[in-house]
């Protein structure tokens, strides 16, 4: 235990001063790993219904889309300028305190994950991945084309002037000087997306141990044998949607005040199949895991750069880098996967086989 703790300590003190350390360089660099954290709230969310619940979901970016949209439409002045009643009830414009529209955020997202819950509760395997990845199709489709008659998404080109994150009086869209040291907005953003990863984790954790977490796996391992033995599968496949589409739309507020900008090209299919490849990458159901492949995929594209960039010169600019990237990302992916099949850092508990029984002398 005392080894655990000290090991705690180290890495919280790492995590503090990575940034720090980081920034030096760059706030390029503060900002892969900001963006690299938004990733893994996304994966453990994710990790609720695929890793502990066994549903497979490939529509999970549309969480992250209502999370975003619905931050967007309460702090930015589109429906101020839009709306000729809110500009009454609201002169000042609409600029909802972060406290309150990240809450909304997370129940919006919530229920509409458990509207997709509800119609494919039957559905299993690859039909259930059919099924979702027409939800997050539906979902960007909507965003997109939802300009006409009423004007509420702002369509393709999205909605823009969104206002930055204030906490306890604390303007994350500006830099703040502590002791003569200044904190750019992007390392703030870094430790407000941290403190929501130690609490992600730690519920997550918490769910995975408690009578809930175990019905879950229970399911996962086989539907019969969980309903035989009493468990309401019905309700615990509507509460794994319902919890992960939560980090989702928490992770989608964070993302709108942190770019200031979203549009539906944000949340396309690829970023829910990245999503997935993160889960399964790092190990599916295993939290460390999991915040290993997030890490790795959320950083991979960015480091890639510096790659891609000299192989195109190389080639005397025939290889277009974005696309050499891609390619070197499906490689490294392929590989990692052949070589551990189960990821990168699977659950020692899950997948193990019987144990052998003693033959009676």
């Amino acid at each position: 235990m005392k080894n655990k703790l000290v090991i705690f300590l180290l890495a919280a003190v790492a995590l503090i001063a990575l940034p720090l350390f980081a920034q030096q360089f760059g706030a390029g660099w503060v900002r892969i790993m900001a963006l690299a954290l938004l990733y893994v709230l996304l994966a453990l969310g994710l990790n609720i219904v695929v890793g502990y619940a066994g549903l497979l979901d490939l529509g999970f970016v549309a969480f992250y889309a209502v999370g975003a949209y619905m931050y967007a439409l309460l702090a930015s002045p589109h429906l101020f300028e839009t709306f000729e009643w809110i500009k009454n009830l609201a002169p000042n414009g609409l600029h909802v305190p972060f406290l309150i529209v990240v809450p909304l955020g997370a129940g919006l997202a919530a229920i509409a994950g458990v509207m997709l819950g509800t119609p494919v509760l039957k559905l299993r395997g690859d039909y259930l991945a059919i099924v979702t990845l027409g939800f997050g199709e539906i979902i960007r489709v909507f965003m997109n084309n939802l300009e006409h008659p009423v004007n509420i998404t702002n369509g393709p080109r999205g909605l823009d002037r969104i206002d930055a994150m204030h906490i306890l009086g604390l303007n994350l869209g500006r830099s703040v000087e502590i002791f003569g040291f200044t904190l750019p907005s992007v390392t703030l953003y870094f430790y407000v997306f941290l403190g929501l990863v130690v609490l992600s984790v730690v519920i997550c954790h918490r769910l995975e141990n408690s009578r809930i977490g175990r019905a879950w796996m229970a399911i996962r391992e086989d539907e019969i044998a969980a309903k035989a033995m009493g468990i309401n599968t019905r309700n615990m496949k509507l509460l794994a949607f319902g919890m992960g589409a939560t980090f989702g739309g928490v992770a989608g507020s964070m993302f709108a005040a942190f770019q200031g900008f979203v549009s539906p090209e944000s949340f396309s299919l690829m970023e829910s199949i990245m999503i997935v490849a993160m889960v399964v990458l790092g190990g599916i159901g295993h939290l460390p895991g999991v915040i290993l492949g997030a890490v790795m995929l959320a950083a991979l594209p960015e480091v890639l750069r510096y790659v891609a960039g000299p192989l195109q010169q190389m080639t005397d600019g025939r290889l277009d880098a974005s696309i050499l990237r891609q390619l070197l990302i499906a490689t490294a992916m392929i590989v990692i996967m052949l070589l551990r099949p189960r990821g990168l850092w699977p659950t020692p508990e899950h997948g193990k086989a019987a144990a052998v029984p003693t033959p009676v002398k």
